[in-house]
């Protein structure tokens, strides 16, 4: 698809949304633990037209910095999660490692279809880096980690750098790169358009993203069969280019939730564009959707291995 044809769907798009109550944020997942840090700053706004564009950062406890950062960018089928939930705690893995980590909140499909979403993911990387020296970080090393539809967006923010119909420069740091060095993403939905087939092939998984009300149609504010156009705007495959940062990519083997194809077509795609060396894909053997064996000392190691690479 020619990004001018892109730039023809996005307008198409955004003349038809529509904005409604927000979801609620929490949904019901404990908050990760955040009380033995003592250098933090909270409900940070990195823009104004939302309360939901709001950043938390947090720095190791000892260190002066630059640090290098990670954007944690939370899951939740793009209708709830925060910035504060549980999904945080591997990311804060990196504290003891000498990473700062910044994890931010979006707008949600409750509150605005897409691209605000991805929109607002490239805000809080753009107010990250003008205000890097404030908060001690180093603005040239920045990855993005998420899980579900955080990976979504996490590799959106990878392979989207460079297409303006994806930024919304007035909100604000226009003039400030919205460029990542590296790329975690965790059991995301790549391709919503494929999902129910995989699931329909595989018997893994309910086939029902292409319902009117599923997360996917949700967040594009019209049923997914009906708009493959506005789908493929959303797929992060559509603006791969060779200058994209390295990528780090997991998935389940039972994911009953989002179909592993969906990280191995992913994986493929940016193969044939990066090459093998800078894309990794690890299938976890009889993981579901997250769950703890992504979390374990292990996998994190896997994990902080491939961010030292690009980030130290």
């Amino acid at each position: 698809m020619k990004k001018s044809t892109i730039l023809l769907y996005l307008l198409l798009w955004l003349f038809s949304s529509h904005f409604a109550f927000c979801q609620p944020r929490g949904g019901g997942m404990k908050k990760a633990n955040t009380e033995n840090i003592s250098r933090k700053w909270l409900d940070v706004p990195y823009a104004k037209l939302s309360v939901s564009q709001k950043l938390d950062i947090y720095l190791p406890n000892e260190g002066e910095g630059n640090f290098p950062v990670i954007i944690s960018i939370h899951g939740g089928a793009f209708k709830f999660g925060d910035k504060a939930d549980g999904q945080l705690n591997p990311m804060l893995e990196g504290l003891k490692r000498g990473y700062a980590v910044v994890s931010i909140n979006y707008r949600l499909s409750g509150e605005a279809i897409y691209p605000a979403q991805i929109q607002d993911v490239k805000a809080a990387i753009r107010f990250i880096r003008a205000n890097a020296k404030t908060y001690k970080l180093n603005p040239d090393k920045i990855a993005t980690w998420g899980g579900s539809a955080g990976g979504n967006l996490s590799a959106m923010a990878g392979t989207s750098a460079d297409v303006a119909a994806l930024e919304d420069l007035s909100l604000g740091n226009e003039k400030v790169s919205s460029r990542v060095q590296a790329v975690v993403a965790w059991f995301p939905p790549i391709d919503f358009n494929t999902m129910d087939l995989q699931f329909k092939a595989s018997g893994k998984g309910k086939a029902d993203h292409d319902a009117a009300d599923s997360p996917e149609s949700l967040l594009i504010g019209k049923k997914i069969t009906e708009a493959k156009d506005l789908v493929k705007v959303a797929n992060p495959t559509t603006y791969i280019s060779k200058d994209e940062p390295a990528f780090f990519i997991q998935h389940g083997t039972e994911d009953r939730l989002v179909p592993t194809e969906q990280s191995i077509d992913f994986a493929k795609e940016l193969e044939k564009t990066l090459g093998s060396e800078k894309v990794t894909l690890k299938l976890l053997k009889g993981a579901n959707h997250g769950g703890s064996e992504f979390e374990t000392t292990e996998n994190l190691n896997l994990v902080f291995t491939f961010l030292d690479k690009y980030l130290k």
